[in-house]
């Protein structure tokens, strides 16, 4: 009995203290707040999709409309765009490494970086090659007053970031660098969009089937199909339109584009889940940081200056 009346009394005085709540949501008789429809149907919106979609839009709007500033003006003020770009994405590359005790060399990585994507565009590969090469050697000289301990954990991650960033960033100077090279950026622009947008509509959507659950929950099948349908049209239409290529050059840029997109995406995903990040950074609204824009970006780069190169050499189609 004791105990049945000290159940009865804490029962009581949390009614007393929250009040009895009746199915319409108000409290003792009294009408409660309404229901925040709105505001639930925007938080499950935002979980849906997992971003902010007004500011993605608005941000996605304003980097691009910058790009086409920049190219369409005075052609190597884009290549001050792109070294902003990997400065920054750099620093965030850096810091979420620092999260797991890696220390990269970031000073030798910039210098070297900025001289391996102005040489690419100035002059010819030669010369591309050589920075590479003695950016590496840098890098290795560099952590040895640091001592033994993390040594090659230090140094084998310094020049996984020369080959990840500013490396596959030179073949974007090299398309720039070419006499129709606003015409060859805009179509790798373009593709880029086409593959997140496809994807990001299609998994929202449709999709209902895992590509790589381990790596990437949230990308499906279906978001694949989206992409590949998308990037497939750009192509039809952009490669013919910009370049005077053939119709079936644009197909298979754009289904070689979507490979690398997709690639380069997944190993960022990757090195976020080994880092236990969710983003390299929040600097971009609805985006998280610069890396999360430009992962697509970077692995896509060497692909399509590599089918243009053999398709049109010279802006005339081959």
């Amino acid at each position: 009995m004791r105990l049945e009346d000290e159940s009865q009394r804490k029962a009581e005085g949390v009614r007393e203290e929250v009040g009895e709540h009746s199915a319409d949501g108000s409290v003792n008789g009294q009408a409660g707040p309404p229901a925040p429809d709105s505001e639930d149907r925007a938080q499950r919106r935002s979980v849906r999709t997992g971003r902010n979609l007004p500011a993605a839009v608005a941000v996605g709007v304003g980097l691009g409309g910058l790009a086409l500033l920049t190219l369409f003006t005075v052609k190597a003020t884009f290549l001050l765009y792109v070294g902003i770009v990997l400065a920054i994405a750099l620093w965030e590359l850096g810091h979420a490494l620092r999260s797991r005790d890696i220390h990269l060399p970031l000073l030798p990585i910039t210098v070297g970086g900025a001289a391996m994507v102005c040489l690419a565009y100035f002059t010819s590969a030669r010369w591309v090659l050589a920075a590479t090469a003695l950016t590496v050697v840098v890098v290795l000289a560099w952590r040895l007053p640091g001592g033994a301990a993390g040594y090659v954990r230090d140094v084998t991650a310094g020049l996984f970031t020369v080959v990840y960033l500013p490396l596959l960033a030179v073949f974007v100077a090299l398309m720039l660098a070419a006499p129709d090279g606003a015409r060859r950026i805009l179509l790798f622009l373009a593709l880029t969009v086409c593959s997140d947008t496809g994807g990001y509509l299609a998994g929202i959507l449709v999709g209902k089937h895992p590509m790589a659950p381990a790596i990437s929950p949230k990308k499906t099948w279906e978001g694949l199909g989206g992409s590949l349908l998308l990037c497939l049209a750009a192509g039809l239409a952009l490669v013919p339109e910009l370049l005077g290529g053939q119709l079936w050059q644009g197909v298979l840029l754009g289904l070689a584009a979507v490979c690398a997109a997709t690639l380069g995406d997944l190993v960022e995903s990757m090195i976020k889940r080994d880092l236990e990040i969710k983003d390299m950074g929040h600097l971009l609204p609805g985006h998280g940081g610069v890396m999360e824009r430009i992962d697509s970006l970077l692995v896509m780069a060497p692909v399509v200056w590599l089918l243009l190169a053999l398709f049109i050499p010279n802006g005339h189609a081959s």
